[in-house]
């Protein structure tokens, strides 16, 4: 690992980037509309019928798990009228989906199965009515969707993220975050521009400002290297430090097979466009970011734990305390900065030191989406 950084400023976007609703709209046509996105915690749909929806880009999604035990995805839109399918964000229905306006009714897998006076009109073909499906994979315990008609590769765009980040292609497989249970959740409701709390995420110039807690138990952030900014490094706890917790007093048990050379040490994962992965060696927390507007963004964040440690009873209380108050100082320093976005000051944007300069191919990145 080398510490040699460039010594020089570079410029961060411009301010209207994160108050303009014209570059809010192409970032949901661009990227949440176009890319995979982290949707459902897979086994919130613990059986057929069990559903959830999610606002992706400018589209509700349904997510449901199917009779054959699958999940199935599709726009929460029903074929007739156009009326939202489901207007809660979580339900259970028997055997099928039945609009409340008209009542046509489709089955788990999206299939239109009755619609009233349907019989009278023989020639109506069923197989084209039925509910526009969304792309679907799932992945460390999570379902993730694509709105495109094409979607991209997800190994390369979501696994090879990943994988990329942690430079070990096992590496994230070892949390085996599919397997966990989840300890506690929490949402958020943000007054800022998603792309801010992605920034802040990714760096670590304010942890000695704004996070005592975390810079206890993880010394080197004081430092102002955040973990992401070298290709496979893990942030080593303190030497007095004994778990990931609130006062860094001892946590769970090891997860099985994570290896030795992660073990004390905290992995931060940022897959885009909106989804952080956050591995330390008895818990996975993972955050979805939810867009809603230019300076509107719910973050879900849930803390997941072995299951043994979910069915006994056991106080998470310290475990999830430390990156809870995380992510309130966090939030709290991006809705500070929103109101900035628009202000003559930050017309031409600001800088990037060089412990931030990672951000800079995140911006990149984004302009690249946009211009395609």
């Amino acid at each position: 690992m080398t510490t040699e950084v460039s010594a020089s400023l570079i410029a961060t976007l411009p301010g209207h980037y994160y108050t303009d609703p014209d570059v809010f709209l192409q970032e949901q046509e661009r990227l949440f509309e176009a890319l995979w996105c982290c949707a459902v915690r897979a086994a919130d749909l613990d059986r057929p019928g069990a559903y959830r929806t999610v606002q992706v880009g400018r589209e509700s999604v349904l997510v449901t798990r199917a009779r054959d035990g699958g999940l199935r995805a599709f726009l929460n839109v029903c074929r007739h009228r156009g009326a939202r399918l489901c207007a809660d964000e979580a339900g259970q229905v028997r055997r099928s989906l039945q609009c409340p306006y008209h009542a046509w009714t489709y089955d788990l897998e999206g299939r239109l199965i009755a619609a009233p006076n349907l019989t009278r009109m023989p020639d109506v073909d069923r197989s084209a009515y039925g509910l526009v499906e969304v792309a679907l994979r799932e992945w460390l315990g999570y379902a993730w969707v694509c709105l495109a008609d094409a979607p991209p590769s997800f190994e390369d765009t979501v696994i090879g993220e990943a994988r990329e980040r942690l430079g070990d292609p096992a590496s994230i497989e070892r949390y085996r975050t599919q397997d966990l249970a989840l300890g506690h959740r929490v949402r958020y409701e943000v007054r800022a521009n998603w792309k801010l709390i992605v920034e802040n995420f990714m760096e670590c110039y304010h942890c000695a400002t704004i996070h005592p807690e975390l810079t206890d138990v993880l010394p080197e952030f004081a430092d102002g290297f955040a973990a992401q900014y070298y290709v496979g490094h893990g942030a080593a706890f303190g030497d007095d430090v004994s778990g990931f917790t609130v006062d860094g007093s001892p946590g769970f048990g090891r997860l099985p097979d994570v290896a030795d050379d992660q073990d004390r040490r905290y992995y931060a994962i940022t897959v885009k466009p909106a989804v952080f992965v956050n591995l330390v060696p008895d818990h996975v927390i993972l955050h979805r970011m939810f867009p809603l507007a230019v300076d509107r963004t719910v973050v879900e964040c849930d803390w997941l734990y072995a299951p043994d440690v979910i069915a006994s009873g056991a106080d998470l209380s310290k475990s999830v305390e430390l990156f809870h108050r995380v992510n309130e100082q966090d939030f709290a320093a991006c809705e500070r900065t929103q109101p900035a976005m628009g202000s003559r000051a930050y017309r031409r944007g600001g800088v990037l030191v060089p412990t931030e300069h990672h951000i800079g191919v995140f911006h990149h990145w984004l302009i690249r989406r946009l211009a395609s």
